[in-house]
């Protein structure tokens, strides 16, 4: 199981970032809000889903990531460079920290969901889920916790009740001005 980190320092692709955190409880959402924000890379990142291909990271483009509290999800945002969704992708995960440094972490559960711009929907990863428990990486209840994680995301994206659509959107735009949170 990998721990991931919200500010990807070891992310080597990228050459200029900003990484920007903050804690935040309203009606809507409570837990961890980062944006990460690309300006330099040695090479874009493309991602191939069915039968199209999409630049998920280029000069420019920025990922806001949520940590809702008390969740077994990750949920990232990423935006081009004109701060249009490219694609929204969900990780399930263990369980999820915060480093003395304050930057958020989440061990991963392998499977992931990925909703396009376009409301196409795709499940990822199984065969790695599967092989995780065969190698004993992972418990059957690690194992139980992904699937049931990612059924209810989907249940929940298929019923149009996945918030984070919409609230991506809306914090994209106003909570957040040249890769750091306005202020209030």
């Amino acid at each position: 199981m990998k721990r991931k980190f919200g500010d990807r320092a070891n992310w080597r692709r990228i050459t200029r970032r900003h990484f920007a955190c903050r804690y935040v409880e309203t009606r809507e959402f409570s837990g961890y809000i980062t944006l990460y924000t690309i300006y330099g890379l040695k090479e874009p990142l493309w991602k191939s889903y069915g039968r199209h291909t999409y630049r998920i990271a280029d000069k420019g483009y920025s990922w806001l990531q949520y940590f809702p509290k008390d969740s077994h999800y990750i949920v990232t945002a990423m935006f081009d460079e004109r701060q249009n969704i490219v694609q929204w992708y969900i990780d399930t995960c263990k369980v999820q920290g915060v480093t003395d440094q304050g930057v958020p972490w989440f061990d991963d559960l392998y499977l992931d969901v990925v909703v396009l711009w376009n409301g196409e929907v795709f499940l990822l990863d199984e065969d790695e889920l599967e092989e995780a428990l065969e190698r004993d990486d992972i418990t059957d209840s690690d194992y139980n916790l992904a699937w049931s994680t990612a059924n209810t995301i989907l249940r929940s994206i298929d019923a149009h009740a996945f918030p984070y659509f919409s609230l991506s959107l809306k914090h994209r735009a106003e909570l957040f001005h040249h890769g750091e949170f306005r202020r209030k």
